[in-house]
């Protein structure tokens, strides 16, 4: 598909751009005296790239370390979304498209497939605690025993009023040490004035759906998220906001504490303020709203759309991975050249991350000076029982393994110190 630029003057706005811009101004710690502009442009792009079969040659096209092997896991599923891996290995996946919940068993292979739960639309996040599966739909979350078999037992609704979707239905889950279940509540909208105070949040309750409260705010769609293997720390990657052009918003990776706000929707990365909107009157001014938010911890190139993330905590990579968080990038789709479509490795060093880079790429294709091409969309991520890297693509219903098979003694893998 050809790449369709779009141009926004402020105040003035076309039906396309959405009513928001970029204020050129250099990060800051806080904002102080910043000037808004009465005009500015923007030039937003909309390129789709082609989806194409995820056939064997592209497959080994991908691109990841030395050392490393990729193979096709299991095949043939339904728009498979989010994954998780139960405590003996047992791996569930949700499909919102099939309204499903798949229960996959294997080694190097999946050689066991079976419909746990169906007739669930937008079924979405799953999380595992006390040997029940938790699950998420658009407004509604529930929980149902695990048995023996993997199957499920009768289930239970633990939360019936969440708030209304909107743009972002994607709800996702995750079981903090403190033993609550948190679940993330995306904005219903690019950018706007929300009005139901549990959207664009992150909300925990404890297992039974009772106490629910607001953890944190300013979130516009924190789709993966996960607490940080032997801490209390929550960290999740924020997907930007789109129609500020090709490289705003950044998407973030921010660490979430109880009771802070992350800026949006008034706020974006590292104090860019938004020039068209204020906070409603009584909730202070835009400088105000900046002050009181976090910044991202670090970031990374904007209309990624960020998904699952996963801290890799198994023992088949080598050292140097462990403790470092993996990231799927579904892919953009307001932004030229295209970004995201691939796995993204974030090492962390001393409990902080320091760096990102590509872990596993080459879904994307150029086609042509403007056209593009994909055989994938990285969504789903887990670490697998025996320590290999889940990864899921819910374009061709693929999930792939990616593993590090033990090297002979002595033996070193190309590029690898």
């Amino acid at each position: 598909m050809p790449t369709e630029p779009v141009r926004t003057c402020l105040p003035t706005l076309t039906a396309l751009a959405i009513s928001v811009a970029l204020v050129a101004v250099a990060p800051a710690a806080h904002a102080q005296g910043l000037e808004r502009p009465v005009n500015a442009e923007i030039v937003g792009h909309i390129t789709a790239p082609a989806p194409l079969e995820a056939t064997d040659a592209l497959v080994n096209s991908l691109r990841y370390p030395p050392g490393f092997r990729l193979t096709k896991w299991a095949e043939n599923l339904d728009t498979p979304r989010v994954i998780v891996v139960a405590p003996g290995g047992d791996v569930y996946v949700s499909s919102r498209v099939a309204g499903t919940i798949t229960l996959l068993r294997g080694g190097e292979r999946a050689t066991h497939r079976q419909t746990v739960l169906s007739g669930r639309k937008d079924v979405h996040g799953l999380a595992i605690a006390n040997g029940r599966l938790y699950y998420a739909i658009a407004t509604e979350t529930f929980s149902a025993p695990i048995r023996a078999d993997g199957s499920l037992g009768a289930e239970q609704r633990i939360a019936a009023d969440l708030p209304d979707t909107g743009q972002h239905n994607n709800r996702t889950l995750a079981f903090g040490p403190d033993g609550w279940l948190y679940e993330s509540i995306g904005s219903t909208c690019n950018e706007c004035d929300e009005q139901n105070p549990e959207s664009a949040t992150m909300l925990r309750m404890r297992p039974d759906g009772s106490g629910r409260e607001i953890f944190a705010t300013g979130l516009r769609n924190t789709i993966g998220f996960m607490f940080r293997p032997g801490t209390d720390e929550l960290w999740g990657w924020d997907d930007g906001t789109d129609w500020l052009g090709d490289d705003e918003q950044r998407e973030e990776l921010n660490l979430i504490r109880p009771g802070r706000k992350y800026g949006w929707p008034y706020v974006f990365g590292n104090g860019v303020l938004n020039l068209y909107r204020d906070p409603p009157r009584g909730q202070g001014t835009v400088e105000q709203w900046d002050r009181d938010s976090e910044r991202p911890v670090i970031s990374h190139t904007a209309h990624s759309s960020g998904m699952q993330i996963a801290f890799y905590d198994g023992k088949r990579f080598p050292r140097r991975f462990h403790g470092d968080l993996f990231v799927t990038l579904h892919g953009s789709w307001n932004r030229e050249p295209p970004s995201g479509y691939e796995v993204l490795r974030v090492q962390f060093q001393a409990g902080r991350p320091v760096h990102i880079q590509p872990f596993l790429t080459g879904f994307l294709i150029r086609t042509g000076e403007k056209s593009w091409a994909r055989f994938g969309r990285p969504m789903g991520l887990a670490v697998a029982a025996d320590g290999s890297l889940l990864v899921g693509d819910d374009q061709n219903g693929i999930i792939y393994r990616i593993d590090h098979p033990p090297r002979p003694a002595g033996a070193r893998a190309e590029g690898e110190e």
